[in-house]
């Protein structure tokens, strides 16, 4: 669908797609570009409850990331244990809060 992204949910936050009633991945579509924390209140999700925003294949902090329709996203906790941390990218990929 035009205008759509492809959202995935782990861990924890798989549960909240499944209690909604949501299939993971979710379609869903957006006006245009939205920043995280404009996505994580459309999607009636407590900032606090995602650690990592990945956007095709990359990890951002909420306050930076910007999904764009087409964007492959994945919404990820706090509490990835360490060792998956570095493969997934946390270590490296995320900017501090504010930065790009």
């Amino acid at each position: 669908m035009e205008g759509a992204i492809e959202l995935r949910a782990f861990m924890g936050l798989a549960d909240t797609f499944r209690e909604r009633g949501w299939s993971n991945p979710r379609e869903l579509v957006l006006p245009g570009p939205v920043k995280g924390y404009d996505l994580l209140a459309l999607l009636d999700i407590p900032a606090e409850r995602v650690e990592g925003i990945f956007i095709n294949g990359k990890v951002s902090l909420p306050p930076v990331a910007v999904i764009n329709p087409g964007d492959r996203v994945a919404l990820a906790p706090p509490g990835i244990p360490g060792p998956y941390r570095v493969l997934l990218g946390f270590k490296r990929n995320l900017p501090a809060e504010g930065g790009t």
